[in-house]
C-alpha cells in the first residue's frame, strides 16, 4: 500500500514553488565551486543508496565494497559537501540557476545527510510517553505498524496488516470479516489511544499543524504542483468523492464489509495470480511497454524477512549521472514482503515498478535527480491502473472480470485514499478536532459506511503518522493519474496491453526532467494546459456506462472544481 519511499518533501516544495526563470537545464554549466559541491552531493547519494541497500539486508556488498566502506565514503562526502555549501552561503550575486542548485543541494543534504545509526531505534511503546517531539513521536508511531500491524492475530494465525486487508476481500462471512477487522484494533489503539486529546496521534497532528503553518506541507506542495490553490484541491476531492457516491454507492455498509463489496474482480482473478507469478507478470507487462525491468537492471527484493519496513517502497542504489562524459544509468531496487499473491499485491508491485522505471528514465543533473513526489505517485499508477482494465486482464491473466467490477475495485481503493486525503486536510486545518468524528463524517457521507466513531479505524495507513499530509499524493494524485493516462493515449495510442512506444515517449516528454523543472510547469508542458479533474470524473462515470464506452477521451479543456 505504501508507494515511493518517503524521502522528505522539501525537494518537492522547491521544485513546485520556484519560478521557471530560476530553472537551470541539465546541461547548464555551473560555477566551479557549485559544480564541486554538486559532485560531492552526487557521490554522497551514491554512498547513501549503497549503504541503505546493504543495511536493508539485500546484499553484503555493492560494487565490491562492504557496508563499512560505504559508511565511511558517505561520511567523507557529506563532510565535503557541508564545507562547500558553507562556502557558498554568502556568495553575492550568484546566478539564478546556480542559486537554485545550491538550494536543492541544501535541501538534499538536510534529508539524505543523516549518518547511519546516529539515532536510536524507535519503539511503538515510546508513542505513549508524553513530551516526545514530533520527529520522535512520528518514528514511534511508524514502528507500531511493524510491531502491531505486522502481527495481526486471527483465528489461530498471525498475518500482516496488508495480508489482513487482502483477506477482507475474500472472507465469505460478514461475521468473520468483522472479527478480522477488529483484530486490527491493537494497531489503531496504539496510534490513537482512547481518542482523547492527549492520544499519540492527536499530539502528533497538533505539532504537524504548527509546523505546516510555519513551513508549508505536502498538501500545499501537491496543490502547487497542480497549479491549484489548496482550497481548489479540497473542492476537487469533494467533487470526486461525490461522483463515486452517485456512481457506485447504494445503501450503507459496515466498514469490515467495504473491501469485500468492491473486490468481485479479485475474487474472480486472484487464483490466476499466485505469489510465484507476481514478478513474472510485472516484468512481462513492462517489457511490452518498452521498459523491461530485466533489461533496465531493476533489483527486486521481495522475500519476507525480519526487519523489513511495514510497507513496500522503491529506492535507488545509485543515482543516474554523467561519468567521464557518458551517462551512467541509475540502479534501483524495489523492496516488499510478498507472502501472498492476488491482484491487490500485483497492483502494489506494478506501482512500485512504475517508480523504478521513472527513476531510471531521469536524465537531470545530480541536484535534480530526485523527482517531485506528487508527480511520482501519480505516474506510478499510470501503468498500475491498467490492471483494472479487462483488456489487460485477458492479455496477462487469460481471463477478465467485468468492466464494472474492475472499475469499482480500482476506485474503491482510490476513494479511501481520497477520504484519507480529505481527512488530513481537515485535521491539519483544525488539529483540535476529534479524528474519529472527522473520519466518520467523511466515510459515512461519501462511501456509505456505517458510522463507528467509537473506533479509530482510519489508522490503517502508515503515511498518516510517518509524514502527516502525505496521503494527498495518493488521493489527489489519482486525479492526475487519470489525466496522464488520457494524455498518453492521445499521444501514442492504447497501452493497457502493451505498447513499445510507451517508455521512450513518457521518458522523453515527462520523466527525464527529474526536478529540474517546477512540476506545475512540467505538467502544463506535458498536458498542454493546467491539470484537470475532468478525466477522473469521466472515468468514474464508466462504472455506469454501457460496455461499448471503452476509453476516456482526452480533452484539452476542462477546469478543476473551484
Amino acid at each position: 500500500m505504501s508507494k515511493l519511499r518517503i524521502l522528505g518533501w522539501s525537494l518537492t516544495l522547491l521544485a513546485a514553488g520556484e519560478a521557471a526563470t530560476a530553472c537551470a537545464s541539465p546541461g547548464t554549466a555551473a560555477g566551479p565551486r557549485v559544480a564541486a559541491a554538486e559532485q560531492a552531493y552526487a557521490a554522497m547519494l551514491d554512498a547513501y543508496g549503497a549503504r541503505n541497500a546493504i543495511e536493508s539486508g539485500l546484499t553484503a556488498e555493492i560494487g565490491g565494497r562492504s557496508l563499512v566502506v560505504w559508511r565511511v565514503t558517505f561520511s567523507k562526502q557529506r563532510a565535503v559537501l557541508l564545507a562547500q555549501l558553507r562556502g557558498l552561503t554568502d556568495v553575492p550575486d550568484l546566478p539564478a540557476g546556480d542559486a537554485r542548485v545550491v538550494r536543492s543541494l541544501s535541501s538534499g543534504l538536510e534529508y539524505f545527510g543523516g549518518e547511519s545509526g546516529e539515532t536510536r531505534t524507535a519503539h511503538c511503546a515510546d508513542a505513549a510517553r508524553p513530551g516526545a517531539v514530533e520527529s520522535a513521536l512520528s518514528d514511534a508511531l511508524t514502528a507500531c505498524f511493524s510491531e502491531r500491524g505486522d502481527h495481526v492475530a486471527f483465528e489461530g494465525r498471525e498475518m500482516t496488516r496488508i495480508a489482513a486487508l487482502g483477506e477482507l476481500q475474500h472472507l465469505k462471512s460478514s461475521a468473520s470479516r468483522k472479527r478480522l477487522f477488529l483484530a486490527l484494533q491493537p494497531l489503531w489503539r496504539a496510534i490513537n489511544g482512547d481518542d482523547g486529546a492527549a492520544s499519540p496521534y492527536r499530539r502528533l497532528i497538533a505539532e504537524a499543524a504548527a509546523g505546516e503553518r510555519a513551513n508549508g506541507s505536502p498538501i500545499d506542495a501537491a496543490a502547487r504542483a497542480l497549479g491549484w490553490s489548496t482550497q481548489s484541491l479540497e473542492a476537487a476531492l469533494v467533487q470526486t468523492l461525490a461522483a463515486w457516491r452517485r456512481s457506485a454507492v447504494t445503501g450503507t455498509i459496515e466498514p469490515w464489509d467495504y473491501w469485500f463489496r468492491y473486490a468481485a474482480a479479485s475474487r474472480t482473478l486472484d487464483p490466476l495470480v499466485p505469489r510465484a507469478k507476481l514478478k513474472g507478470i510485472t516484468e512481462r507487462f513492462y517489457g511490452d511497454l518498452g521498459a523491461d525491468p530485466r533489461r533496465l537492471g531493476v533489483v527486486y527484493d521481495l522475500e519476507p524477512r525480519a526487519g523489513k519496513p511495514p510497507s513496500a517502497y522503491t529506492d535507488f542504489i545509485r543515482i543516474g549521472r554523467p561519468r567521464r562524459g557518458v551517462w551512467r544509468p541509475a540502479q534501483v531496487r524495489v523492496c516488499a514482503s510478498e507472502s501472498t499473491g492476488g491482484l491487490f499485491i500485483l497492483d502494489e508491485l506494478v506501482h512500485e515498478s512504475g517508480h523504478a522505471v521513472h527513476l531510471m528514465a531521469i536524465r537531470a543533473r545530480p541536484a535534480y535527480f530526485w523527482p517531485d513526489l506528487f508527480l511520482a505517485e501519480a505516474f506510478a499508477n499510470v501503468p498500475a491502473w491498467s490492471i483494472d482494465e479487462p483488456a489487460w486482464q485477458l492479455e496477462y491473466l487469460g481471463r477478465a472480470a467485468s468492466r464494472s467490477e474492475s472499475l469499482r475495485e480500482r476506485y474503491a481503493g482510490v476513494m479511501l485514499d481520497m477520504a484519507w486525503s480529505l481527512f488530513e486536510i481537515r485535521m491539519l486545518r483544525h488539529p483540535d478536532s476529534d479524528p474519529n468524528q472527522v473520519w466518520t463524517r467523511i466515510t459515512s457521507h461519501y462511501l456509505g459506511i456505517t458510522p463507528h466513531p467509537e473506533w479509530s479505524w482510519w489508522a490503517l495507513r502508515v503515511q498518516l503518522v510517518s509524514m502527516p499530509g502525505y496521503m494527498v499524493n495518493y488521493g489527489a494524485g489519482a486525479m492526475l493519474t487519470a489525466d496522464l493516462r488520457a494524455r498518453i493515449r492521445q499521444g501514442i495510442g492504447p497501452f493497457d496491453t502493451g505498447n513499445p512506444e510507451w517508455y521512450p515517449w513518457v521518458s522523453e516528454h515527462l520523466l527525464r526532467f527529474g526536478s529540474s523543472l517546477p512540476v506545475a510547469q512540467l505538467l502544463e508542458q506535458f498536458l498542454g494546459r493546467e491539470p484537470s479533474d475532468a478525466a477522473v470524473l469521466a472515468d468514474i462515470e464508466r462504472i455506469r456506462a454501457p460496455a461499448a464506452a471503452a476509453t476516456v477521451p482526452y480533452t484539452t479543456g476542462g477546469e478543476p472544481c473551484r
